[in-house]
């Protein structure tokens, strides 16, 4: 049975780590004369039920990728690094490591766990919940439930933090509190203000 010790879900991709996509997205489109929005589709257009909830490997899915916007080997090695171009929110990251219950949750694919414990950012919180492993992504309630499951906390003892306000609607509906993150300060601030955590 759940605890009734408070709990902390914070996601990865734009809160924790600020990526630079819309930038990459820019460059690429330039550099291969196609729009911003057609680099996006052909690197993530029907990513969401395949490699985000693990029914697709990275390899494979990058040959889709490779295929679509006609890339050599060599662009191919490129794009894959530009892509998880961006910089960890220092700040956040050292508040949410101050906290005894933590679990990163995270639409997220196959390498982003080695990617972070290269980084040295695995242990940043106790539990890390990543769609590809789990088989499904938010808004998906099994997500968020797993994620409660895995801190030994119930809905109402849990602060979720996501940039998706989508994704904080579903927590809520749960019966989680939910924080929109729009910067490490204000989300820092919101921790502080969460009973117990």
């Amino acid at each position: 049975m759940p605890s009734t010790r408070r709990a902390v879900l914070i996601d990865l991709g734009g809160v924790l780590y600020r990526d630079e996509i819309k930038v990459v997205a820019a460059e690429w489109a330039e550099r291969l004369a196609i729009t911003p929005r057609s680099f996006l589709d052909a690197v993530y257009g029907g990513s969401d039920d395949t490699i985000l909830i693990g029914r697709m490997g990275e390899e494979a899915w990058w040959e889709i990728v490779r295929g679509r916007l006609r890339l050599d080997a060599g662009q191919l090695g490129e794009l894959r690094r530009d892509v998880i171009r961006g910089r960890w929110d220092e700040g956040l990251v050292s508040c949410v490591r101050g906290l005894e219950r933590v679990c990163v949750v995270s639409n997220a694919w196959p390498p982003v766990r080695e990617w972070m414990g290269a980084a040295g950012v695995l242990d940043v919180g106790a539990e890390v919940v990543l769609s590809c492993e789990v088989g499904c992504a938010k808004p998906d309630p099994r997500i968020f439930e797993i994620a409660l499951e895995r801190v030994g906390a119930g809905p109402g003892d849990a602060l979720f933090i996501d940039d998706t306000a989508g994704h904080v609607a579903a927590a809520e509906g749960l019966g989680m509190t939910g924080h929109v993150h729009a910067n490490g300060p204000g989300t820092v601030e919101r921790i502080g203000r969460f009973p117990g955590a």
